[in-house]
């Protein structure tokens, strides 16, 4: 085993990960890694790669094998993308859903955004109901630390009658209900909703996608 390889290999028991979470992290099929740690394929890990597993880990790209006076690895929080549509129906968005990917952030930007560490994940938008604010194929970043809890008026994902949808949410104290709103103005609103059947898996804080 080479020297990179056997400095990934410290660094994924040091974190306490395995091959195959980091395969997910990188978007790759399940066994990556493990055919890069033992079987030498690939001989070298791509640049993108190589880039997110130095910020994952929060080293220099020179240990992973980047060029000498190469990009740092910088204070990123690495955010997970899910498998997962908002709008799709039947998708839980829970531990058990699978990664595909992921996103470095700045942690200082979280934080001012509200989100604690590990109570972050991407999901992907599906369908027009909440033009213009998002649009098919957008990603979002939900925020799970409130899990469950009404945050105030905002943008929320939820799950209605195991349905995964992406809507606006307006909370009527006085009378314990609520209105899912779609910016949409060809979709109804549901108005003066009680809690009943309705989860909330968390807040939308950002959303991005391609111009």
């Amino acid at each position: 085993m080479d020297d990179v390889r056997k400095r990934l290999e410290s660094l994924i028991k040091e974190r306490g990960v395995d091959y195959l979470s980091i395969s997910r992290l990188l978007g790759r099929n399940a066994a990556y890694i493990q055919q890069f740690m033992h079987r030498g394929t690939p001989k070298r890990l791509a640049e993108e790669d190589r880039g997110l597993l130095a910020r994952f880990f929060g080293v220099d790209e020179t240990e992973l094998g980047g060029p000498p006076g190469g990009k740092g690895s910088g204070p990123y929080r690495i955010v997970p993308r899910l498998a997962v549509g908002a709008s799709a129906g039947g998708g839980a968005f829970g531990a058990g859903e699978a990664q595909i990917g992921a996103i470095a952030f700045d942690p200082k930007w979280l934080k001012k955004l509200g989100v604690p560490e590990g109570s972050a994940s991407i999901i992907r938008v599906q369908g027009d109901s909440m033009e213009p604010t998002l649009a098919d194929g957008d990603e979002i970043l939900v925020n799970t630390a409130n899990k469950g809890e009404r945050g105030g008026d905002g943008i929320y994902v939820i799950r209605l009658d195991d349905l995964l949808m992406v809507k606006r949410l307006a909370f009527q104290k006085a009378s314990k209900t609520v209105s899912i709103i779609s910016d949409n103005p060809a979709y109804p609103a549901i108005d003066a909703l009680h809690d009943r059947g309705l989860a909330i898996i968390g807040r939308a804080v950002w959303a991005g996608g391609k111009l």
